[in-house]
């Protein structure tokens, strides 16, 4: 929640791949900054709804997904922002 975007060192950050990486997790900052999403270590809000964290998943429309997980809408968000990246 501190702004910082972290990435394992082994992505490389020039290439085309390392590029999208980064636009991912860009979208995840802006929309922290935004205060349309934040964390802890027990919970995620997005838009303003709080959803519970455990063990590496997220409990979303009544069921646990895997963190990353493509069917959360602030995962949804920042996969479209890779795909936009040029």
């Amino acid at each position: 929640m501190d702004g910082s975007i972290s990435v394992d060192e082994s992505v490389d950050l020039s290439s085309p791949m390392g590029k999208r990486v980064i636009a991912h997790e860009q979208s995840h900052a802006e929309d922290m900054q935004s205060g349309r999403a934040s964390y802890d270590d027990k919970s995620v809000t997005w838009e303003g709804k709080k959803y519970p964290r455990k063990n590496g998943k997220i409990f979303y429309n009544l069921k646990w997904h895997e963190e990353g997980d493509s069917n959360l809408p602030w995962e949804a968000k920042a996969i479209q922002a890779e795909k936009e990246y040029k």
